[in-house]
């Protein structure tokens, strides 16, 4: 259940870490998905499944790296750019790529979200599985990691999430960094999309709307401020299963979809109230 929203999570940490804040991922990923699966079936609908998801990273980071140099561009707030940019998108994808659902995926794709690494049967009889998706976002994470931890261009974005006057002093090319940061969450933003739509064999240019903050959240959650130069690989994974859990128990328990929103805001403000005090001291 955290596979689609930990790869969103992973590039807003990015961003975030940057001293940015990207809303137009979920934009990113429903074009992907939805054009990419379109032109599938119509011109190759037994393309190989690692081939549809690299065009929907190399898409993805495409119109990313559009965000990334009209936010260096126009010297003007990430947020604006990213909320003008989803309009845009899915204005696009809805006026001139389709809006018809796509109930059979190409052959491939439906393979790839059938698939199962561990499969158990439980005592009711139902199948739980945990599907091949998972290692793909293993792999976003242990690279997304390794880029801020063990690259120059990590060291650029916590500099410049921590003072773009002083990354600029330090030598860091801030149109670079810009431009990386935004293509790096475009193209997990594709990929995400391609996953979620082999996942639940569907392809649906009206999926995944609304679900930005829920991922933001969990960003933040795991110890990334808002401002920048902060958050670890480690803590958003933990935000995101802290998340997905919140959200599956209060389904399991009955509990109405409206509290969901409510509870995951109130973490928020605990964790913001926590983070805050932790450093005063």
């Amino acid at each position: 259940s955290s596979t689609v929203t930990g790869l969103f999570a992973l590039g807003v940490l990015m961003v975030l870490a940057a001293g940015g804040i990207d809303v137009s991922f979920t934009a990113i990923a429903v074009l992907c998905l939805y054009a990419i699966t379109k032109a599938v079936l119509a011109y190759w609908p037994n393309a190989p499944f690692v081939l549809i998801l690299a065009c929907g990273a190399v898409m993805g980071a495409l119109l990313g790296a559009c965000n990334g140099y009209l936010v260096h561009r126009l010297k003007a707030p990430s947020l604006i750019v990213t909320i003008g940019t989803q309009y845009l998108l899915r204005g696009f994808l809805l006026t001139f790529v389709g809006t018809l659902f796509f109930t059979v995926l190409p052959p491939r794709m439906d393979n790839f979200g059938r698939i199962a690494l561990i499969s158990i049967t439980t005592a009711s009889g139902t199948t739980a599985m945990l599907p091949a998706s998972v290692l793909i976002f293993l792999a976003a994470a242990v690279l997304t990691w390794f880029l801020l931890e063990r690259t120059l261009m990590g060291r650029a974005i916590y500099a410049m999430g921590g003072s773009l006057a002083i990354a600029e002093r330090l030598g860091y090319k801030l149109r670079v960094v810009h431009v990386f940061v935004f293509a790096y969450v475009g193209l997990l933003a594709g990929v995400g999309g391609i996953v979620h739509a082999s996942t639940i064999r569907v392809a649906s240019p009206f999926d995944l709307v609304g679900t930005e903050l829920d991922v933001i959240a969990a960003v933040i959650l795991g110890g990334a401020r808002i401002t920048g130069g902060s958050g670890s690989v480690i803590g958003t994974l933990l935000g995101v299963i802290l998340v997905t859990l919140i959200n599956n128990v209060m389904i399991l328990a009955g509990v109405p979809s409206t509290w969901q929103k409510v509870v995951i805001g109130a973490f928020i403000l605990i964790a913001g109230g926590l983070f805050a005090t932790r450093k005063k001291k």
